[in-house]
Formats: C-alpha cells, structure tokens, sequence
C-alpha cells in the first residue's frame, strides 16, 4: 500500500503531464467505443431489415429469354398462371403472392407524387410484415370485384401533404382514375433500392384490369413452410416453372428464385468486416497511446533517479521500485481508459440522437478497450519499470 501510495503521489505531483499522457488513452479508447458502436450499429440494422423481411421467403423474377444458346434482348414474363400452377402444385408453400408494380403519378386534392403502384392480394401484409396501423385492408373480394380501393404506405400522406389517419375514407386518384383511401401501413423502412413505406397497395384484379392492363407480373413471392423446407421449395419451384415456360431438359431457366435475404446477408458480412477495420485503425491511437505513456515513464524515471537511488539504499527491493513505476503506467492507462469509456458511449448516443446514425454500445466493447488499456499499461510500463528496477544505487545516487 505504501508503494501504491507513492506511485499515486508522483502522478498527484505532476498534474499537467500526467493528463497529457493519459490524453493518448482516452483518445484512443474513445475512437474504438466510438467506431465498434458504428460498426455494430450497422450490423443490428442489417439483422433488423432480415427479421423484417422474413427468413422464409422466396421470390420469382421474370429472367433472360435463350435462342439456341444465345441470350435474347426481350425476357420472359412471369405472369399469373405462374403464381397458380404454384398455388396447385408447390411444394411446401404456405403461400404465393403474385405481384404488379410500376411507378406512377398519384394526386390528392393540390398536390401530386411519383410513387411505386403495387397491386397484389390480401396476403401481401402479412408475409411483408407490414401491418395495418389504421383503417383495414383490401380483400379477395374486392379483388374479385377489381374495386378501386388503396392502402397507402406510411410516408405516402406526408409526400402529398396530408394527415394518415385523417386521409382515410377520402379521395385518391391514380392515373386520373379515383380510389377510395382504405387503411394506412405501419412504417417498415428502406430495404436496399427499394422502400415499401413509399409505395401504395391495391388489389390485384383492380391493377391488371383498371390500372396496368396486363397480366406481367413484376414477381411471385411465395412464403414457405419452414425455413428447413427452404430447398425443398426451391426445387419444387423450378420444377413447376419450367413446366409451366415449357423448357427442354438441359436447357437455361428463363427464370430466377432469389433467397431475399441474400443481399441483406452481404450487407451483414460487409457491416461485420467494416466493423473489424474501423475497430483496427482506432486500436492504432491506444497503441500510439500506450507509446507515448512509455516514453513519459522513461523520462519520469530519469528525473527521479535520485529518488530511486535513495529507496534503494534504505533497502528498497527491485520489485518495490518495478511495482511503484508499473503501478504508475496502469493507473495513468485505465484513468484514461475509464474516461475514454465513457467519452466514446457518449459520442456515440450523441450520433445516435442528433445525426441519426444507427449505433449500439455493446458491454463486450467496454470490456475489451478497458481491459486492452490495462493491458498495455503493463505492457508499456513495464520497460521503463524494470530499467528503474535495475539501476545501481550507487551510481542513481551520484546521478547529477
């Protein structure tokens, strides 16, 4: 105790270098909360879209049209016989929705928009994960009967300057033809190009027969059973649509089946590696940190080396002098580590509140950049703790 008492009153006695060495770690343990933070914040949103997205999905796009072997400029449609024939014949479906969109000019009342059309069934919500927030949404039956009705994405009534829930019951036209405003949609967030929250719905017979005039569908998105079945489907999938497009044995798919989660799991991969660098190149400042505490120790340790020598000869042992000095360096490192800490969860709830930035204080990162700067307080210290150590007290006494 009394050798951790004297190492504390060294560092009591030079106030100013001692917050300057420790400058170094809270720089540095502050820049890796900080990035780590960014960087998991990221990841936790990727995650968030997948869970949004659903884990069971399965999506048909119209693909390349072959001649011969050679890739024709027109594609194939994917149209509503498609989606039937896997209605009848799928394996391990819960459920197909067929898809139309396109982007067209919406108006209500003054004002006017270019949003993305999306006529499809009833089932469309409930495997986007997209509930109904207020009013309802459309049925078969009016699909059946190609009623002019819209639910509109969250962010809709904003872009035409109206109230959501206010909107509802009123007037919306969509290329000049007037559809009654049914329900809103609870805000889902951007996925990618794409952003439900600024698209409205409508029913699927309306969009082929009143809007679109066509039975080219965009895609199929089919739910499966389970996420175990996920292959099964696929397979099943390929097999009904190469019937169904006529396609020889041997030869290309005029068709893809994409995993929608597949992009998102890039992304995920990307956010993870992004993490690891901007974690790698705040991990270079704690270790130009713990450089500059070594070389503040060495010069401490020239400055006191009468000190030392008077300690060791009223019996001072060779750990007594390492403990003292070693104790100094970790205690300047997790001082500044501790303020460090706190200075980097606060920059990045900072980010988070006034920037927007997705960010996540994980405790395993606190942990880690704590610890890593008593690490290299003992690490750092302990060149300069045993040189002190080593000194002859005979020659540490005669030191001018």
């Amino acid at each position: 105790m009394e050798t951790i008492g004297v190492a504390f009153g060294a560092i009591r006695a030079n106030p100013l270098r001692s917050f300057l060495t420790m400058l170094g770690m809270v720089i540095g343990v502050g820049a890796v909360i900080t990035m780590v933070a960014l960087g998991t914040g990221a990841q936790a949103a990727v995650e968030e879209q997948i869970q949004s997205l659903g884990t069971d999905l399965l999506a048909i796009y119209p693909g390349q049209s072959f001649m011969h072997g050679v890739a024709r400029g027109d594609r194939v449609s994917v149209t509503m016989d498609d989606a039937e024939a896997l209605a009848i014949d799928g394996y391990a479906l819960r459920a197909v929705v067929p898809e139309m969109s396109r982007r067209q000019q919406i108006e209500y009342g003054n004002a006017n928009a270019s949003v993305n059309v999306m006529a499809s069934t009833a089932e469309y919500i409930e495997i986007q994960n997209q509930p109904i927030v207020a009013g309802k949404m459309f049925t078969e039956a009016d699909s059946d009967q190609r009623r002019r009705v819209v639910v509109l994405g969250s962010s809709v009534p904003e872009m035409l300057g109206g109230n959501g829930v206010a909107m509802i019951g009123q007037q919306l036209s969509i290329r000049g033809i007037p559809f009654e405003i049914i329900g809103l949609l609870d805000e889902k967030g951007a996925q990618g190009h794409n952003n439900p929250d600024e698209q409205v719905l409508i029913p699927l017979k309306t969009g082929q027969f009143r809007v679109f005039g066509t039975d080219r569908l965009r895609a199929i998105t089919v739910q499966v059973v389970d996420q175990d079945s996920m292959m099964v489907a696929m397979i099943g999938i390929e097999r009904v649509m190469r019937r169904e497009h006529g396609i020889q044995p041997g030869a290309t798919n005029d068709f893809q089946i994409r995993d929608r989660t597949e992009f998102l799991a890039a992304q995920q991969e990307t956010a993870q590696t992004f993490t690891f660098l901007l974690g790698g190149i705040a991990a270079v400042s704690l270790l130009v940190g713990g450089i500059g505490i070594m070389n503040i120790m060495l010069v401490s340790v020239t400055e006191r080396t009468r000190e030392i020598g008077i300690r060791k000869a009223l019996g001072a042992r060779r750990r007594t002098i390492l403990l003292q000095f070693l104790v100094e360096a970790v205690t300047l490192c997790v001082v500044g580590g501790t303020i460090g800490v706190v200075a980097g969860a606060g920059t990045a709830v900072a980010l988070a509140r006034f920037q927007g930035w997705n960010t996540l204080v994980s405790v395993e990162s606190v942990v880690v950049a704590f610890v890593f700067s008593a690490v290299i307080g003992v690490f750092f210290g302990m060149w300069p703790a045993r040189r002190a150590a080593r000194m002859d007290p005979i020659v540490a006494l005669g030191h001018e």
